[in-house]
């Protein structure tokens, strides 16, 4: 039974960084008093750090802020809670948000969690990528199969973002996400993700690990190391879009948005030239599924102030038209426009011109 959610309290790691409440005005969120002590703001043009009530008056997340409609499941993710709440008789797009939220379990995205939780229990270490695989694909074509098998599958990847299948798994002491095709999908698309990371990292983009996992029915299952995990303990993530409380449904960004917000919230300002490293190998590798929410900060605490998140979800999109973000004003950049921006953004020319033509050659060696 799923029970109806008016207040929620918000944790990092143990600590309680604030509250959630259904008030009369829409959703509410304010800071705990230890929080404002020795806490950071978690969506800095949002919510900063100061002991304000906040409600979100623009609504583009249901009355939630863009940082905690990121804790909520996508795509993939988002099929397999709809299945499981239809199974209990509840539809799950008429739950407010803070009752969506208290679905999340310790296998959310990203560092916070809510309680009190109606999560499920996480799912054990034991797994078997190709069932895994065929389970998915079950859901997917809503056959009989799906039905028996939704549990584990739900355990796995139900908190997951993106449109191709993934169940969050431990391995060798590790968190991954293993992707699996989708019905639209070419039966090589791990090897493609692999290729494509592998370009990335040649080219100098940060990544994170990643790796082909062996498949006797494909060309192998991607699978990321994720970077919201950090020996044991939860790491903050906000998207772009989040932070800038806008849905990344609609193609509204452009790349300067990017450096712009590098350049007020980024504790270390070589993440600009970071910036313009992805952009760039965006733009000639062919990635246009380079959309805000495919773009993350997390908070480093070491460093004591946010920084670009690790690069993810990198392909080629040959079948999209145009880029999700432009540059400068054109969905289909150019070089030209490439550096425009990076002269645009104060970005030294000697610099950016090495970078792109450093980014060409590697490209070119790696197809």
């Amino acid at each position: 039974m799923i029970g109806e959610v008016k207040k929620l309290t918000v944790k990092y790691n143990g600590q309680t960084v604030g509250y959630l409440a259904v008030v009369d005005e829409g959703i509410a969120f304010q800071y705990d008093a230890d929080w404002l002590k020795n806490g950071f703001s978690i969506s800095p043009f949002s919510l900063p750090l100061k002991g304000d009530v906040f409600i979100d008056r623009k609504d583009n997340f249901g009355g939630l802020f863009g940082v905690f409609h990121d804790s909520l499941p996508d795509g993939w993710g988002e099929l397999l809670v709809n299945r499981m709440c239809a199974r209990k008789s509840v539809n799950y797009e008429k739950l407010n948000p803070l009752t969506r939220l208290s679905l999340i379990g310790e296998n959310g995205l990203g560092g916070l969690n809510y309680e009190p939780t109606q999560a499920a229990e996480t799912a054990d270490s034991h797994f078997d990528l190709e069932e895994l695989a065929e389970e998915a694909n079950a859901v997917l074509n809503d056959t009989e199969k799906a039905v028996g098998d939704l549990d584990g599958l739900y355990l796995a990847g139900g908190s997951s973002g993106g449109a191709r299948p993934k169940a969050h798994l431990r391995i060798d002491g590790e968190e991954w996400i293993v992707k699996f095709p989708c019905r639209i999908d070419p039966p090589d698309v791990g090897l493609m993700e692999f290729n494509a990371n592998a370009a990335a990292k040649k080219c100098g983009l940060d990544v994170t690990e990643f790796k082909l996992f062996p498949s006797k029915k494909c060309s192998g299952y991607f699978g990321a190391k994720r970077f919201d995990r950090k020996e044991g303990r939860r790491v903050h993530v906000v998207s772009l879009s989040s932070l800038l409380e806008t849905t990344h449904r609609i193609p509204n960004l452009d790349y300067v948005h990017l450096f712009q917000v590098i350049e007020n919230i980024c504790a270390d300002k070589r993440d600009l030239y970071e910036a313009f490293v992805r952009m760039t190998f965006n733009v000639l590798y062919g990635n246009k599924d380079d959309h805000g929410k495919n773009i993350s900060f997390l908070y480093d605490e070491m460093l004591g102030g946010y920084r670009l998140s690790p690069a993810y979800d990198l392909t080629r999109t040959p079948d999209k038209p145009e880029h999700e973000m432009t540059v400068m004003g054109n969905p289909n950049p150019t070089e030209k426009d490439l550096l425009k921006l990076a002269a645009y953004v104060g970005l030294a020319k000697g610099k950016t011109t090495g970078i792109l033509e450093s980014i060409k050659e590697n490209i070119h060696k790696c197809t």
